[in-house]
């Protein structure tokens, strides 16, 4: 029997882990912040996510402390299975347990993204069958990620992801068709899975607050700063990986010091490619212009330096909607790089930003023209500020859940 629901509660499946530690939990610090926004506008949550247990919790956790109180948001751990036989093996007590916990919920949110270990497609097909109205979500194409990262391999190995890639790409189309509403990050996202669903919508994702959009007297100072004959300061926050286009970003700073352009660039965030764009860069002699920088702990400097930037440099290679660019332009910094839908309707409104083809040669040429013509540069400050405004986490948490309130 159906245990009785009191209020509003929502059922959160996410691929993000939890990370335990000694006995203790270790949250992604930022997750943290959209379970707060949650509580904004459900009485209740109940979050479903695999756990990891590490020696050490990685950068960027916090301990988990259930975004409030206790009673108010609930940690199921889930078992981390993404070998096929694991996932098959653990499918049966998961499916109990994922059973009594959208019993017990009001409102129903999955994050897909996968195949042997995606619990939250598993959530969604099981609502699907208990006849209850569900969200999907999705902030990458994953299967497209796939796809790209059997490029980056051979033999055997890009066989075996080439063939996974491709059962990605049935599985969430059949997943997103059973599903009563797609909250899709992002016009990538939109754009690859918007035809599949019965309801899609379009919305974002991000974890500032309104008090993280740039003041007027910062916008200002920034274009005075802009006006000296200075290196244009450029900048990239986020993991660096063949994702990311991390050899596509240096070869355009290669480039730009071809062009004449004297510029200082730094890349904050750490992955598996730090160690090879290091060697890149020193490969290309570029050591002094160039840094990586590795993991920021301090988020409050990270948003300084990104704020202090007059450009934000992207060679993003798959279909994802990662938040960065929508942390520049709340930072009043435009965003430079490959063109795609999602950055693309990011500055539709005040075009604080220039898109390119990608082609590290053509985005080069678009970084000096935007060092030549300062008082271009400068007028872009102000239209990233205004194209980042609408995007706070009050606001796009709001829309998500009302969303979810209208239509599940």
């Amino acid at each position: 029997m159906k245990a009785p629901v009191s209020g509003t509660t929502l059922l959160l499946v996410l691929p993000l882990p939890v990370w335990r530690c000694d006995g203790a939990l270790y949250l992604d610090t930022q997750a943290q912040n959209g379970l707060r926004m949650w509580l904004r506008n459900f009485n209740r949550l109940i979050l479903c996510v695999p756990q990891i247990d590490v020696a050490t919790p990685p950068g960027g956790t916090s301990p988990w402390d259930a975004a409030a109180r206790d009673e108010d948001c609930q940690l199921v751990p889930l078992p981390d299975k993404r070998k096929f036989v694991g996932f098959l093996i653990a499918l049966p007590s998961v499916l109990r347990l994922l059973q009594t916990q959208i019993d017990r919920s009001s409102h129903l949110h999955f994050a897909i993204g996968g195949l042997a270990g995606d619990w939250a497609a598993v959530g969604a097909l099981l609502a699907r069958v208990k006849q209850r109205r569900a969200a999907v979500w999705t902030d990458r194409v994953e299967s497209q990620v796939t796809h790209f990262q059997a490029q980056q391999v051979h033999g055997l190995r890009r066989v075996y992801r080439l063939a996974l890639s491709k059962a990605m790409k049935h599985f969430e189309r059949f997943v997103i068709r059973r599903s009563t509403l797609s909250l899709l990050h992002g016009a990538d996202c939109y754009e690859a899975y918007a035809r599949y669903s019965a309801r899609p919508m379009l919305v974002h994702n991000i974890h500032l607050s309104p008090s993280s959009r740039i003041q007027p007297s910062e916008l200002q100072a920034k274009a005075v700063s802009a006006q000296a004959q200075r290196a244009l300061k450029i900048v990239y926050t986020g993991r660096v990986h063949a994702d990311k286009g991390v050899r596509d970003w240096i070869d355009t700073l290669h480039q730009l010091r071809r062009n004449g352009t004297a510029f200082q660039a730094r890349w904050l965030g750490e992955g598996p490619e730090l160690e090879y764009a290091r060697a890149y860069v020193d490969e290309l002699g570029l050591q002094a212009s160039i840094e990586f920088a590795g993991h920021h702990a301090d988020r409050e400097a990270l948003l300084a330096e990104v704020r202090g930037a007059d450009v934000f440099l992207f060679c993003h290679m798959t279909s994802e909607s990662p938040r960065c660019l929508i942390e520049a332009l709340l930072s009043g910094t435009p965003i430079v790089g490959y063109d795609s839908s999602y950055p693309a309707d990011l500055i539709s409104k005040h075009a604080g930003g220039v898109l390119t083809p990608r082609n590290p040669i053509a985005l080069a040429a678009a970084v000096s023209s935007l060092d030549a013509d300062r008082p271009q540069l400068q007028a872009l400050f102000a239209a990233a500020a205004m194209d980042g405004y609408p995007f706070t986490d009050e606001d796009v948490f709001r829309h998500r859940a009302d969303l979810m309130k209208a239509y599940t």
